[in-house]
């Protein structure tokens, strides 16, 4: 539920003076991009689907439809960032208000904001690069949510968006968040924390990873799918949790269970790939894995449950089968846990960078 955010109205006219009328134009073109996304967000938008999808360009996907608004505001906010950063103040011809930004949004991954009955907490920082970190925190989110709805028709295209959405955490992670660390307040969502975004590519790397399909005709290739990234992820996301981070209970529950979920599915594909060659040690690799599963703290989620109940079932069927068969025809010495075949984690996907328009790249927006 990472796209979930909410925001309110940001008008840029408003906070900034324009000493030109070009430069107003350009203010007046960044805020009605901005106010389309709000509506979006906010479902408070009044456009008919029929021009929806003419302003997506035919697209009838709501998350296509606010992957292109995103596309076209970002951009156009990223040079608007990095040139009040880059130019002397005397000699602007954009001046901001002495008012502050009143930049205000939510966080569906705050526990803060989940413990609220009624309307969300909004956070307000006066930065522009909290309107820009929060901004791509909702591109990466909804690139994500957009990869899921395409897992049933085109997993090659399902991998692509995940590590476009991973390229997008990683380019907050590494060039967006960092010099805006030192002016969060205390009371801050996670989305704009760098360590937050690092989860977030990382997991996202993880699910392309487990959908490359087409290279992983060899069971022990798929063993090793997941364990990388995704232990890496929980590391990253302890420490975020030491550093303050306000993060949903839900979401910190994500990370071990789906690593409990992935190992145990890694161990049967790799007892089926053993069974050939040491039928013992299949029945020791699956053994140790489900009775490991077990051991596991169940998860508050209804939905987990019954995930992580179905695998332990599919395993131990898988099991059942591999026990009898060493009975009744290999009769081969059970090893013990100590001694079984360690998985290993491949890394054969990485994320694709994000590369926006900015003031070395493309035509300044706007001009001194």
């Amino acid at each position: 539920d990472a796209a979930k955010m909410k925001t309110k109205k940001l008008v840029f006219e408003e906070v900034f003076y324009a000493c030109d009328a070009k430069t107003l134009e350009r203010l007046k073109e960044l805020s009605s991009r901005r106010r389309v996304i709000e509506q979006s967000i906010n479902q408070s938008s009044n456009i008919t689907e029929a021009i929806a999808r003419e302003m997506a360009g035919g697209s009838s996907c709501p998350y296509e439809q606010d992957l292109r608004k995103l596309d076209h505001y970002l951009p156009l906010l990223i040079n608007l960032v990095f040139y009040t950063e880059s130019v002397k103040t005397k000699s602007l011809k954009l001046q901001k208000r002495v008012t502050d930004f009143k930049i205000r949004w939510s966080s569906p991954l705050s526990a803060s904001c989940i413990m609220r009955i009624g309307s969300p907490k909004f956070y307000s920082i006066d930065n522009l690069r909290f309107e820009l970190g929060m901004s791509l925190f909702l591109y990466g989110a909804t690139l994500r949510e957009r990869a899921f709805e395409t897992l049933l028709t085109d997993l090659k295209e399902t991998s692509t968006l995940f590590r476009k959405a991973a390229g997008v955490y990683r380019y907050l992670a590494e060039v967006i968040l960092p010099p805006l660390q030192v002016h969060l307040p205390k009371d801050r969502p996670p989305e704009v924390t760098s360590s937050l975004s690092t989860v977030m590519s990382l997991i996202c790397l993880a699910d392309a990873q487990s959908r490359r399909k087409g290279k992983l005709s060899n069971p022990v290739v798929k063993a090793a799918l997941w364990g990388q990234y995704l232990h890496e992820a929980n590391s990253v996301l302890a420490l975020s949790e030491e550093e303050g981070n306000d993060v949903l209970a839900k979401f910190k529950e994500l990370l071990p269970i789906n690593i409990t979920l992935h190992e145990l599915r890694s161990r049967r594909y790799l007892a089926e790939h053993l069974q050939h060659e040491s039928h013992g040690t299949a029945v020791a690799v699956l053994r140790h894995a489900v009775a490991k599963t077990k051991k596991v703290r169940n998860p508050n989620s209804n939905s987990w449950c019954r995930v992580i109940s179905q695998e332990i079932s599919d395993a131990e069927k898988k099991l059942k089968k591999l026990e009898y068969n060493n009975e009744t025809v290999y009769h081969e010495k059970i090893p013990g846990a100590d001694s079984l075949p360690v998985l290993e984690s491949k890394i054969i996907v990485d994320a694709l960078p994000y590369e926006p328009q900015t003031i070395e790249s493309s035509e300044l927006y706007f001009q001194i």
